[in-house]
């Protein structure tokens, strides 16, 4: 029987005075009960717009139905005929604005929580294993594949061309496995052990992985091509090079990026008391910037225990992370500072931060990005009292590559020109994710992988 409640069952969560003070998941999960009785929420349509929504095409209806029928393996296996990750999807794709925002259901009341169902789904998989045995590996099929870097790109790509058969290695800069989901991603939106068991899964696949490899610096992709033998190479290398603001004082200590504050303790722990990674344990932080990056880096300082700040030019409308991150860094004691704009670092006699001076801004007409401008009001300067400033402004794509191999095109933001298939300018050579775009979402740069192990496969299963 239909469930025709207007509202998706909520998900159970950490307090958040409980879990503003440590680092385990918030989000606990459906129960199966929970998962049913959301999965009877579908109304099954006869042309259903979520599937057009998902970058990667995930079957959704069929999924859910299954789900509803209580056959939670065989919906495993429905979703990971499109999605080779989807215990991370579910944890962090923006579903508001692809497949739940395009739910027929959501018209009149809230859309079917597909992201929840993608989840529980995913987390019954790792808890139960494979009900018929482990899936059967593919014969090889002789070809050779590199792909550069192991984020959602690169994983997603290797993924798909191992289950074709391929001989796939990943090479990742990084000692870990996991690109932007170990390093960039805390532990408590999206825990290790899950980014872990899904790397082991396509390891299971045949992806050999090579951790420790700098690509441009320990080899080339030249390199890569000539003298290893791989014949066609994937560049999914992400977007890891921070911005700062150009405003007096950002080289004071205690100003840091947020991909180095992230990396420290995500992918390093440095949160830990056996950690060898140094952090500052700063009182009272300022994040400057309104992304999901923003709130990570919120959400981060808190849990250290500092009094956080989140300092954005425009209004809480116009934050640009998911609405979600925002509320839960609201639950848990972030004060936002909207409508203002930092103009200068302050510093001490020993040159440690000891402020952050802003400027009060006022929203005018849209911009190019749809969005209202921000404009500054004159004499209306203020400070605030923090020990520590995170610049939490965007990353653009990684430059090591775009330096070492000639004949590579790249767009003026740093970015690696691509058609639709994922070719750049060198032929054989596919790029896709943060690479190509500069920073985006998880789902999109596995969706990218995705179109990019199509055309390998296309272009190598002709030879």
């Amino acid at each position: 029987m239909a469930n025709m409640s207007l509202k998706k069952n909520p998900m159970p969560s950490q307090d958040p005075n409980v879990r503003n003070k440590n680092f385990d998941e918030v989000a606990l999960g459906y129960t199966e009960e929970m998962a049913i009785d959301e999965a009877k929420r579908c109304l099954n349509c006869k042309n259903p717009k979520c599937v057009n929504g998902c970058p990667v095409n995930v079957h959704i209806p069929e999924f859910i139905s299954k789900v509803a029928e209580g056959k939670f393996d065989e919906a495993y296996g429905v979703i990971t005929s499109t999605n080779s990750l989807p215990a991370i999807c579910g944890r962090v794709c923006p579903q508001e604005n692809q497949c739940e925002g395009q739910c027929i259901r959501g018209i009149k009341g809230e859309s079917v929580g597909i992201g929840r169902l993608e989840r529980f789904v995913a987390d019954y998989h790792n808890a139960h294993g494979h009900q018929g045995g482990a899936p059967a590996v593919p014969e090889r099929n002789g070809h050779k594949v590199a792909v550069v870097g192991s984020g959602p790109a690169g994983l997603t790509c290797a993924g798909d061309l191992a289950r074709k058969g391929y001989d796939v290695t990943v090479f990742e800069a990084l000692h870990q496995v996991g690109g932007v989901l170990v390093y960039g991603i805390p532990e408590f939106r999206l825990p290790k052990a899950i980014v872990a068991k899904e790397v082991a899964r396509l390891e299971h696949f045949g992806v050999k992985i090579m951790t420790d490899t700098v690509v441009g610096r320990t080899i080339t992709v030249d390199e890569l091509m000539d003298d290893m033998g791989f014949e066609a190479v994937f560049i999914g290398s992400g977007a890891g090079l921070p911005m700062f603001m150009n405003i007096p004082g950002v080289n004071y200590k205690g100003v840091l990026s947020a991909n180095e504050f992230l990396t420290r303790i995500n992918l390093m722990k440095a949160y830990l008391p056996d950690s060898d990674t140094p952090l500052i344990h700063p009182k009272k932080v300022a994040v400057v910037g309104g992304g999901n990056v923003a709130m990570d880096a919120a959400r981060c300082a808190k849990r250290l225990g500092a009094e956080v700040y989140i300092v954005y030019r425009r209004g809480m409308e116009e934050l640009p992370a998911r609405r979600e991150e925002v509320e839960h860094a609201e639950e848990e004691g972030i004060i936002f500072k909207t409508l203002c704009n930092p103009v200068e670092v302050l510093a001490d006699e020993n040159d440690d931060v000891k402020g952050i001076r802003c400027i009060r801004m006022e929203l005018g007409e849209p911009d190019a990005s749809g969005r209202r401008r921000p404009i500054e009001v004159p004499g209306s300067e203020f400070d605030v009292d923090v020990d520590c400033v995170i610049m939490a402004l965007g990353t653009s794509p990684n430059p090591l590559i775009k330096s070492t191999t000639e004949g590579l095109e790249i767009n003026k933001k740093g970015g690696i020109v691509v058609n639709e298939d994922g070719l750049t300018s060198r032929e054989h050579v596919y790029a896709g994710g943060d690479a190509v775009t500069g920073a985006a979402t998880v789902i999109l740069a596995m969706g990218a992988g995705k179109t990019a192990a199509r055309a390998i496969d296309e272009a190598l299963s002709k030879k």
